[in-house]
């Protein structure tokens, strides 16, 4: 067992060896909490190890893993992987059957292990056209591709000296995973990622997250293919605490309930809905409470850190979390410490807000191509300055270009993508790995996020447009849920927005109004005008919006409009809605 870690398949044996766990994995059976220790944990993954030994599987062969839900098994098998010097190649559920069998052929998978029979179904469909020998189950079927059948492949031979030797093998900077990107825009890229990579961006992490070992629950239920829930998977192995697995996004409320975690793991859209469905509980309370819900509110979109508002701020906030914001805590299980958020930009609103209500917000910047590591935000030390995504973390040197893009330096960049020396050599050049974000670093270090420099563009009278910035405004109306500013080569800057349905719906109830078609809607289109005439006046007039059009539906990873971490997939959207975009532009 390990004393030091230095590849990914370290961590749960270091685990066992300094801080055994019997709740170490904790997963709802009928309704009920069931656990595994950290001892059955490793038992069952050298059982896959072996099962895999056993189909033929040798060092650089690739498994393909694709789940709706973080599991048990999922971990098993990918530290059974790991271990053995195979590659593991997750992929997200939603992704279209040409774009599983692009990326199966693409990443030469010879095996691939799913969550469901929909998905076993969905993958032999195009099996034919890959390299896949078999698609096995990660669920306890009854069948030949079943998990518990694909365990007992191993059974028949001891492959103890075997796994053994090739963990040995293994040596930090060999690769580990192919993650392919979830592709916002064009063809999905393999990011090559090693177990250096990867173990160098939990520990720099962990240095910057004031947690101590032990005693602490998180709850999993961040898409498990994506690097950001991943490498938070390690550290929560590293410092010895309880995970749990939520069935679902729609239960994780109720599972953070019971759970009661230390500290959650988030996407800005996600806490935007946690944002809304809080406010919209407090705008049905009536007299006094109402006002008093409102006035906490607006003390907490006032917060600044580090005593900045003075001493007679500090008795207002101290009113509002005795009185209202005791009660975000409970909603959220009561333990939060803190909130770790990346993925997208974060509006600055719901980080003085959350900040105030004694739940902390920590926005950090990252990619998959880094592993995610790069900044955060710590409320230590004067390491916190909202709007901005922190410092860099240990390690990492992040520097601007003369155009603005900002570039990350460290043992946490990636190897390159798979089967890409042409794209590789353009992204990292002189060991700084070029993000495609658009960014500056003030006098004090923090970086700042501008925009993606890919998604920024110039309107027909040559003016620059950068949208995140006008996004990020934009959805701080609660009338907002989300929306694109489009604009290319065009004569002025508008938007598609996709309503918040919800808020709209108590909005007009309020109102005694009655909303039949919501898109065509005069009164509600003049509210929403006057919300975008607010924001507007942050901007230059080149850059503000002129006109704006509704969706009818909401924007949904199932619909292929954002990726399963919530990012908008800005290609689709203006496919799907070229209606609007003609009607915007040529009415």
């Amino acid at each position: 067992m390990p004393d030091t870690i230095t590849r990914i398949f370290d961590f749960p044996y270091y685990q066992l060896k300094n801080s055994p766990l019997q709740n170490c994995y904790n997963f709802k059976k009928n309704n009920s909490w069931e656990s595994v220790s950290t001892q059955d944990f490793i038992t069952k993954v050298n059982e896959a190890s072996s099962a895999l030994l056993s189909l033929g599987i040798k060092p650089n062969d690739k498994i393909a893993v694709i789940t709706e839900n973080n599991s048990l098994h999922w971990h098993i098998l990918d530290i059974g992987t790991l271990q053995i010097g195979a590659q593991n190649v997750p992929l997200y559920a939603t992704l279209s059957e040409k774009d599983y069998a692009y990326i199966l052929k693409h990443s030469e998978a010879v095996y691939c292990f799913v969550s469901n029979q929909n998905l076993y179904d969905k993958v032999n469909t195009v099996a034919k056209k890959t390299n896949l020998k078999k698609v096995f189950s990660l669920e306890n079927i009854e069948s030949d591709y079943g998990w518990e059948h694909f365990l007992s492949l191993g059974k028949t031979k001891d492959y103890t000296k075997t796994i053994h030797a090739l963990k040995e093998s293994i040596h930090p900077k060999d690769l580990a995973t192919i993650i392919y990107t979830s592709g916002t825009t064009g063809t999905p890229k393999g990011v090559m990622l090693s177990h250096q990579n990867i173990v160098f961006s939990v520990f720099t992490t962990g240095k910057s997250l004031n947690l101590t070992k032990g005693n602490k629950r998180i709850v999993s239920y961040l898409p498990i293919c994506h690097i950001f829930e991943r490498a938070a998977s390690y550290y929560n192995v590293l410092m010895g605490f309880e995970i749990y697995f939520s069935e679902s996004i729609e239960a994780l409320g109720a599972t953070i309930k019971e759970v009661k975690p230390h500290y959650l793991a988030i996407v800005p859209r996600l806490l935007e809905k946690i944002y809304d469905k809080i406010v919209t509980k407090g705008s049905e309370l009536k007299g006094i409470k109402k006002w008093i819900f409102y006035w906490a509110l607006e003390v907490g979109k006032m917060y600044e850190p580090y005593h900045k508002n003075g001493k007679f701020y500090n008795l207002k906030l101290k009113i509002a979390r005795k009185i209202i914001f005791t009660k975000w805590q409970e909603a959220l299980g009561g333990n939060l410490q803190f909130m770790i958020s990346g993925s997208a930009p974060l509006q600055a609103k719901l980080i003085k807000v959350f900040t105030a209500a004694g739940m902390p917000v920590y926005e950090g910047y990252g990619m998959t191509e880094s592993s995610p590591a790069g900044t955060i935000n710590d409320l230590r030390n004067n390491g916190l300055k909202i709007g901005s995504v922190g410092k860099p973390l240990q390690g990492i040197k992040v520097k601007i270009a003369k155009d603005g893009e900002i570039l990350i330096k460290g043992n946490n960049v990636m190897l390159g993508y798979f089967k890409n020396k042409k794209l590789t050599s353009e992204t990292i050049v002189n060991g700084f790995l070029h993000t495609g974000d658009i960014g500056k670093i003030d006098e004090d270090g923090f970086l700042y996020i501008t925009d993606r420099k890919k998604e920024m563009f110039k309107t027909s009278g040559g003016k620059y447009i950068a949208p995140t910035a006008l996004e990020n405004e934009l959805k701080q109306s609660r009338f907002i849920a989300q929306v694109m500013v489009i604009g290319e080569s065009e004569k002025m800057p508008a938007a598609i927005i996709q309503p918040n349905f919800e808020f709209i719906k108590e909005w007009s109830k309020r109102h005694n109004y009655v909303i039949n078609d919501i898109c065509m809607d005069t009164k509600l289109n003049d509210r929403i005008q006057k919300e975008i005439d607010f924001y507007n006046q942050k901007f230059g007039k080149w850059e503000q919006i002129k006109k704006f059009e509704l969706t009818a539906e909401e924007w949904t990873i199932e619909d292929d409009l954002i990726t399963p971490t919530m990012k908008m997939k800005r290609k689709k959207i203006k496919e799907k809605y070229k209606n609007l975009y003609q009607k915007i532009y040529n009415s």
